[in-house]
């Protein structure tokens, strides 16, 4: 079974790009544009990992990360945060709990890298 991702980040295309990247390497993959829909998805879902943007409506990616970090059915998932602001994410990450951050734009390879690190592979690839 392959191994589940998250991905929160209110810009389309990153998020297309990120999402489709992972698929290719047989990750199974859910989006969500913004803070609300990541509380909704996450303990439905169970991901093994969540890429959440630290800027999004509703609710910044930080503040979600805290809730599931105090919350014990949660707080196992590791969480990669990512941002375009520079400076604010060194504070915001530490206080969120947080694994690992990334600042926007970055390589695929660098983020591939994180997600390895976290994650592990993707595990078997699907039947055709």
């Amino acid at each position: 079974m392959a191994k589940k991702i998250l991905v929160i980040d209110d810009e389309p295309d990153l998020l297309f790009i990120v999402s489709h990247g992972l698929k290719k390497r047989g990750y199974e993959v859910f989006g969500g544009r913004d803070g609300r829909e990541v509380l909704a998805l996450t303990p439905q879902l169970m991901p093994d990992l969540i890429i959440l943007d630290l800027g999004l409506p509703v609710m910044n990616g930080d503040e979600v990360a805290r809730l599931f970090k105090d919350d014990a059915k949660l707080k196992h998932i590791p969480i990669i945060l990512i941002s375009s602001i520079i400076g604010a994410l060194n504070e915001k990450f530490a206080a969120s709990g947080a694994e690992a951050f990334l600042y926007k734009p970055f390589e695929f390879d660098e983020l591939l890298d994180l997600v390895n690190k976290y994650c592990g592979p993707a595990g078997p690839p699907a039947a055709p």
